[in-house]
Parts: structure tokens; sequence; C-alpha cells
């Protein structure tokens, strides 16, 4: 159920009348809404599963297998609720680390299993083949469940919060199981702690007319990044570019280098707006996800502004207790490069994203000594570091960006073949733009003049949606539902992290 489909449209307005068309005032355990909400994550992310089912395997094995996927939610979410319980009340260290050890082997057993099986099918099956036998690959490939790397971290974050006795558990298990499945955030985030959840899970919720107006000013605009710029550059370009990048020019692929920056951004920034002002019509508050990523001057300030909650996960759960900074340069090099090469095999396991991820991580490192050794020659001068100038600022954003983009080249190519016939014909292709459109140049240039853009624009844009009467509120976005409609191409893009 794509959030950008006309299903997930009438999904999200019938929930949500039925959701504050329930009694409140006599339902003094608060049980209907959140009850319904569970019921209706649950509905949701069959019908997905079972969609993408339908579509890779066989059809009649669709609906066990979306109930097996769904189970994987509802098992784990159960066992850590009762884990945490558990771990709240038990003092002896060694019973609290089993416990904690369970929580953590049921999810990477489970991302073990549904995200790494296809790759160890492949691997037997090349293994037989050199060996003379033929192995079915067909037969052993799963379908990837929606979301699993996504409400995998969400639990686990949970129980090691408990466990360090940072968080107290969840009180109501009909709550946590919401945290869990609520169907914004499900399938590809943002990642949401509970720490930031529960309290509002906690409580009845509440949202005045102006919180609804913006969250569905948030779903228009993301819904808008999608269409108008994801998914159109996905069709016009970087799709049979990097297909077969043999065939096109340099500047043809690097044209389709820049357009994927802008795609993949739009994509996942669309799919966080629409999660977050989704979430707003209920009354809940999600976390922010992007801010602004392709201004950051270097690479620490880049993923604090890209996909924030998993650079901040990442940062908390695997980074912090390899020791981070703490240990000596070396081991903070070793940490940064850990911490990025696992996070690139959270993606998928394929070299491409190991490739991905150790280029982050060793930049991250570069950028960590140039940092250091700038300010132990500015100490040894008996000075503080100068401040980076207007002209610096922008030649390092510009360093940055190119660098972002050249290590997407590994993360969007479908192997690592296609990456080096890519960064081939970017050395030695010609510099016509024979198979670009102007359209796809104009809309690449748009994209980036929107991102560049002062985020008060869109403030004050949003702001005076907020205040326009309701009527007109609902003649400008059904104007926009139906130019986003005419706009849309016959067959929607996914969403980029929707395979992840």
């Amino acid at each position: 159920m794509l959030f950008a489909s006309p299903l997930y449209g009438a999904f999200l307005v019938a929930t949500w009348a039925i959701f504050w068309l329930l009694p409140s005032r006599v339902d003094r355990r608060r049980v209907a809404r959140p009850l319904f909400l569970v019921a209706a994550s649950y509905g949701f992310y069959f019908y997905g599963t079972w969609d993408a089912a339908r579509d890779e395997a066989v059809p009649l094995a669709a609906p066990w297998w979306a109930a097996l996927c769904l189970a994987v939610i509802f098992v784990g979410s159960t066992l850590d609720f009762f884990i945490g319980r558990a771990l709240a009340r038990i003092e002896h260290r060694a019973a609290r680390n089993a416990l904690l050890l369970v929580s953590i082997a049921y999810y990477l057993g489970v991302l073990a299993v549904f995200k790494y099986w296809n790759f160890a099918a492949d691997a037997v099956a090349s293994a037989a083949a050199a060996l003379g036998a033929h192995v079915n690959v067909t037969r052993l490939r799963l379908v990837l469940p929606f979301g699993i790397s996504f409400f995998t971290f969400e639990t686990m974050s949970y129980t090691i919060d408990v466990w360090r006795r940072e968080l107290e558990p969840a009180r109501r298990y009909l709550d946590y199981l919401l945290f869990v499945s609520f169907f914004p955030h499900l399938v590809a985030g943002p990642i949401v702690r509970p720490s930031q959840m529960l309290p509002q899970l906690a409580a009845e919720p509440r949202v005045d007319a102006a919180a609804q107006a913006r969250g569905l000013w948030r779903i228009a605009v993301g819904l808008a990044k999608k269409i108008v710029i994801g998914d159109f550059l996905a069709q016009g370009i970087v799709n049979r570019v990097f297909a077969t990048p043999e065939r096109f020019t340099a500047l043809e692929v690097l044209v389709a280098v820049y357009a994927y920056a802008m795609q993949i951004y739009a994509d996942f920034s669309g799919y966080s707006d629409v999660a977050v002002g989704s979430a707003a019509l209920f009354g809940y508050v999600l976390p922010e996800n992007f801010d602004a990523p392709y201004l950051a001057s270097d690479l620490q300030e880049f993923w604090r502004r890209w996909h924030i909650s998993l650079s901040t996960w990442l940062r908390d759960y695997l980074y912090k207790p390899l020791g981070g900074s703490r240990g000596g340069s070396l081991k903070t090099y070793r940490n940064l490069m850990i911490t990025m090469v696992l996070g690139g095999l959270w993606h998928g396991a394929s070299w491409n994203f190991v490739v991905w991820g150790a280029l982050h991580g060793g930049a991250l490192a570069v950028t960590r000594i140039w940092q250091r050794s700038r300010a132990v020659f500015a100490f040894s001068q008996g000075r503080t570091p100068m401040l980076a100038t207007g002209a610096t600022r922008a030649l390092a954003t510009l360093a940055t960006f190119h660098f972002v983009c050249f290590a997407w080249i590994f993360f969007r190519a479908p192997t690592f073949d296609h990456a080096l016939l890519a960064l081939r014909q970017l050395a030695h292709g010609g510099w016509t733009l024979e198979h670009v459109t102007p359209r796809v140049v104009l809309v690449v240039a748009a994209a980036a003049a929107l991102h560049v853009s002062p985020r008060a624009w869109e403030g004050r844009a949003r702001e005076a949606f907020v205040r326009t009467p309701a009527l007109v509120q609902g003649v400008v976005l059904a104007a926009a539902a139906v130019a986003l409609h005419l706009v849309a191409g016959a067959r929607p893009e996914p969403f980029v992290y929707g395979q992840f």
C-alpha cells in the first residue's frame, strides 16, 4: 500500500474518521482507539506484504507469507514487552544480560533469515553450479517483509534502553503493540525511539485543527516531492542509466548521478513527510528525519542532517558501545569504519553497500583527522581555530556534496560491476546529452534550488495554509491531488527505502 497511491489515501481517511469517532470519555481504560489503530496497522501491513508476495511468489502462498510476516512483528512485540517488564524487576546481572540476549538474538535472527537468506541461497546456487550441479534458486528465495530493518531497530532500542535503566518499561501491552506497529512509520521509518513514542501513547491523544492542517500540508509536500521529483527522475533518467551505463556518455551518467542524489532525497524525505503528517492527524508526533543534508559542509554534518533517526541510532547503539571517540585516535577511526560498514550492510547483503559504508567510514575518519589537526595547529600557535568564511564553507559544501554523489553510485547501482561501468563511463565517455531531455535537467536544477532555498519560505507558506478556512484548505488539497495525479507516471515507483 504505497503512500502515493489512492488506496492509501482512502485507508488514511477512513482510519482517521473511525479513530476520532470512537468514544473517549466513556472509555476510561483508553482501549478503543489504540486497539483500533493496532488492528488498522496490522491490516495495513498484512495487505502490503500480501500484495508484494503475490507479485513475487506463488499467489496461493501469498496470504500465508503475509500472515507469517505479521506474526514476526506480533511475536517480537509480545516477547519484548514481557522482557522489558522482567528487566525492570530483576536485579541479578547475569539474568538481565540473558534476557537482553534473548531479545537481540530474536531480532538479529529475523534480520539474518529474511534479509540475507537470498544472498546465501545465491551463494549456494553458485557453488553448486561450479560443481556441475543445478539448484533452483527461485524455490529458495524469500520475499523481504516490509520495514523489517526499521521495526527491528526500534524494538532493540527498547530492550537496550530498559536494560541500561534509561527507560521505564511500557505499562500497557496495547501501547507497546501500537508503538511497534503504528502504520505511518512501520514500513520505512523514521526509526522512532520508545522514549519519544511511548509517553505519547500512554496519554489520550489530543489534536487541534491547526495541527491537523499542518499534518495535511506535510502529506501534500511529501507526495509532491515523491511524485514530481523522485518518480520523474527515476523514470526519466536514473533507472535507464544505472541499468546500462555503458550506453550513455560521461555527461549523461553525471546528470544521472546528480538526478539520483535529488531522487533519493525527494523520495525518502517525501516518505518521512507523509509519515510525520499522517501521525499528526491522530495526535502523535514523529521525529524529523531530514534537515537539508546537501547543505552540509563536511561528512559529520551530513550525517547529522541525513536519515537522522538511523544515524543517531547507529551512534547510540553501535558507535558509542564500541568505544566512540574514547581510547585514542586509531580506535576512533576503527569504530567509525565498523559503524558505517555495518550501517551499509543494514541496507542489504551486497558488496555495493559494503563499499558505500566503507567510503563514508573512511571519509568520516579523514574528516576527524582534519578537524583534530586544525585544532592542534591552532593550539600550537596560541589561538583558536579560524571559523570558515562564506566562500570556504561553500567550497566545503560543494566538495561534500560531490563525495556523497560519488558514494551514491555504489548505493544505487544494481551490482558492483554496474558501479564500475558507471565510473568508467564518467572517466572515458563522451560529453553529449543525446539521451537526456531538457525537462530532466530542469527538474534536477529545480530540485537543487528548492533544497538550498531558505526553510522560512516553506514555513510561511505552511502557516498561511493553516490560517485559511477549512473549505479553502479542502479546495487547495483537492487541487493538489488532481495535479499530482495528472503528473504521475502510469506506474508509480516504489519508495526507495521500502526495499530495506
